[in-house]
């Protein structure tokens, strides 16, 4: 093999000659005397001091090498683009891909900076993805101006107008960028993978950077890239492009708080921005944290000086009218959203606009199929094309999406224009009902029957779909959906048992006790006037409102002849009116409901009132008839045991587990009472009752320390801490802290 000096660089047709006489293995010698053209001819071609052959002498070359068909075209074509120069078109031809101006005010970035900066260092493909407005072409540009020295042999730029209803073809955008290469006009081979084949041969051994800007797909972009040691092509697109071999991906997010105020402040001028601190995160948060809103907004102000930060957050603050509101000259952040959804399928384009009516802020395969009616198979793929067109987000699990703020607006503005108000119901219809259906599994002695497999199953499905149900009773209660409201509600008693912290059951019992009494079912409001009650007292930590809501119900029942819901507001009272230190009225409460109970299957209430009773003992000072009652209840449990399901038979043996420490405690003997908490305390935590294992492991520490057993009380009192985040658990979280100061260092 004929050596090549290093310091050597080949022309393109030196190159291609060499490939073709190598892949026929012959010498140079075999070639000079198959073609009559010497060998020091061949020589001077190959090595590139010769840019390319004569005519003649190419096609002789071609006849030699038996090249045929597009081979022998792609050949004569090379040697011609060689022979050819035409420096001013060569550079009126450069500057339309010229990389462009980067922008002044790029903010919030420095962290993807970084991250783009790591993932380009080893060359070959990098695409910036994410939805529109999020800032990709303005980071692509900026980082390639930053990298221009690396590239000393051309950084170039194309805008590849994915979004537009006809994108730049793979094959125009070829013709570009040979054109921008200096290969002569006319002498562009005229197939597509010529054409490519053409750009990597151009581009070998050379340092390139290549931007692609604003790609449409995989398919518009394979034909271009350049991907040899020393190059890069990046490139940006709405798409993820998931499909693109050996690329590298950075996925753009909105900006920080602090990003996207820092953009404003760019723009507007930081004085401005220090003087309505407040008003400028509430903007920026207005506009989604999302570059292009920030800039619109910014570019109003900075075009209005005497507008203030607050007024234009007040324009935006209604949903109605926030997308209109972000333009400014031709910065339209709505028709950029139209262009990525114009840009996907028709069956994609409607899920998109119904999944606005879905309540809550993710949802998953289920509730996208509630709103298309479409085939789940053909749902899924239609979810996929969302998110690959940036349209929809994935969530930290992967089967469930959302929207970013802004686009949920457009999605809806195209709800309003294309959809019958109708198509609005559907998913809080099925919401609400499938709700109702889940919770009412929780009450004692319900059949683990009906759409859902077991009664974990239908757990699973309220956790996961709590913000949309919740949400769906809100939106129905504004509605007017009454009845609707008033049975998820009244389903939900059970199941809202050892899951105080969990839910806003105040809101959610309370929306269904304004439905009751709106279609005058007095039994259902008083019902749900008791739940309403406990919610303030066990949720709120509010007593007195407790009793209100109580004595609401028991007048309705008394007046209505409804003796379950005296008794159970009997047992509410017994025990709330003790918080507010009527000890002597609670105790005849709390006795009362012990006496009407009996009339109440033992899991559906009497257990809870003979345990409410006990509490009434204990506050009395009769601590051995409070013990015997609450064993009582035990022993009753572990009789009646196949008369309910595990969940409920463990949250009531928890609850008299503890009440009988509470008991020990009361009688200083703080060692047996630790005892009694720490298995409540453990029964709470497998049965998930994160509110109950709270309080148990309050006064669990609370007896270890009472006890001298320091390091039992500091573990425990740690863990009631962190098991009362505010401001929700503000109360039981200090009395915590207040222990814990208690214990010697």
């Amino acid at each position: 093999m004929e050596p090549v000096e290093a310091s050597e660089t080949r022309s393109v047709f030196g190159k291609l000659l060499l490939e073709h006489r190598r892949a026929a293995g012959w010498t140079q010698g075999r070639l000079a005397e198959a073609s009559g053209i010497s060998v020091r001819a061949l020589r001077e071609l190959e090595r590139g001091r010769a840019r390319a052959a004569q005519q003649r002498s190419a096609e002789v070359l071609a006849d030699a090498l038996g090249l045929t068909g597009g081979d022998r075209e792609f050949f004569l074509t090379v040697a011609k683009q060689g022979r050819r120069r035409n420096p001013a078109l060569a550079a009126q031809v450069a500057a339309t891909c010229a990389l462009p101006t980067p922008p002044p005010d790029l903010s919030g970035r420095e962290s993807e900076l970084a991250q783009l900066s790591a993932k380009a260092a080893e060359g070959g493909v990098v695409a910036i993805v994410g939805q529109a407005g999020v800032g990709k072409t303005a980071l692509a540009v900026t980082a390639a101006d930053l990298w221009r020295a690396g590239y000393p042999d051309g950084v170039f730029a194309m805008d590849l107008r994915g979004m537009d209803e006809e994108p730049l073809s793979a094959r125009a955008a070829l013709d570009l960028v040979l054109l921008a290469l200096d290969v002569a006009p006319g002498q562009v081979p005229a197939s597509e993978d010529d054409r490519s084949a053409l750009l990597r041969m151009l581009l070998e051994g050379r340092k390139v950077l290549l931007l692609l800007d604003n790609a449409a797909d995989e398919a518009q972009l394979r034909p271009l890239l350049v991907a040899g040691p020393g190059s890069l092509t990046l490139i940006t697109c709405r798409r993820t492009l998931a499909g693109l071999e050996g690329a590298r991906w950075l996925g753009l997010e909105p900006l920080s708080d602090g990003g996207a105020t820092g953009l404003l402040a760019r723009i507007i001028g930081a004085d401005r921005v220090r003087a309505e601190q407040a008003a400028a995160r509430e903007l920026v948060e207005l506009c989604g944290f999302l570059p292009l809103a920030v800039r619109i907004a910014g570019n109003r102000l900075a075009t209005r000086p005497q507008w203030s930060l607050a007024h234009l957050a007040d324009r935006l603050r209604d949903e109605g009218t926030r997308l209109r509101a972000l333009a400014a000259g031709d910065l339209q952040l709505r028709s950029a959203f139209d262009l990525s959804y114009r840009a996907v399928s028709a069956g994609a384009r409607r899920l998109f606009r119904r999944l606005a009516t879905v309540p809550g802020a993710d949802f998953g395969l289920e509730l996208a199929g509630v709103v298309s009616g479409a085939a789940p198979a053909d749902v899924r793929d239609q979810l996929d094309e969302l998110v690959d067109a940036s349209l929809l987000q994935a969530t930290a699990d992967p089967e469930r999406h959302q929207f970013h703020d802004l686009i949920r607006l457009f999605a809806e503005e195209r709800f309003e224009a294309e959809e019958e108000p109708a198509a609005r119901d559907i998913v809080l219809a099925h919401l609400l009902d499938k709700a109702a259906e889940a919770a009412r599994l929780f009450y004692p002695r319900a059949p683990e029957t009906g759409r859902f497999g077991s009664r974990d199953e239908s757990a699973r499905w309220l956790d996961i779909e709590a913000g949309n149900w919740i949400a769906a009773q809100r939106v129905a209660a504004r509605k007017g959906w009454h009845r609707e409201v008033g049975d998820l509600a009244i389903a939900l008693h059970w199941y809202s048992d050892g899951r105080s912290s969990q839910r806003p059951w105040w809101e959610i019992f309370s929306l269904g006790a304004a439905s009751a009494s709106a279609l005058g079912n007095a039994g259902d409001e008083a019902k749900l006037l008791n739940f309403v009650g406990w919610a303030c007292s066990v949720c709120l930590d509010d007593a007195e409102g407790a009793v209100e809501a109580h004595r609401r119900a028991l007048d309705i029942a008394v007046r209505i002849g409804d003796r379950t819901e005296q008794t159970w507001a009997s047992i509410y009272l017994g025990q709330v009116l003790r918080y507010v230190g009527e000890d002597a009225e609670a105790f005849e409460f709390a006795k009362r409901g012990y006496e009407l109970a009996d009339e109440l299957p033992f899991w559906d209430g009497q257990s809870s009132a003979r345990n409410v009773y006990g509490y009434a003992l204990l506050a009395a000072g009769k601590h051995a008839e409070a013990l015997a009652v609450h064993r009582g209840v035990l022993a009753d449990a572990e009789r009646l045991a196949a008369d309910t399901y595990p969940g409920l038979r463990r949250m009531l043996k928890a609850l008299s587990l503890r009440a009988i420490g509470d008991v020990l405690g009361d009688l200083a003997e703080w060692r047996e009472a630790a005892g009694y908490y720490r298995t409540s305390r453990w029964l709470s935590w497998e049965g998930g009752f994160d509110a109950m294992e709270a309080i148990c492991a309050f006064r669990e520490g609370r007896a270890w320390r009472e006890a001298g057993a320091f390091e039992e009380a500091r573990e425990c009192l740690t863990l009631a801490v962190e098991l009362s985040p505010e401001p929700s658990f503000t109360t039981r979280r200090e009395q915590a802290l207040a222990e814990l100061a208690l214990l010697p260092e």
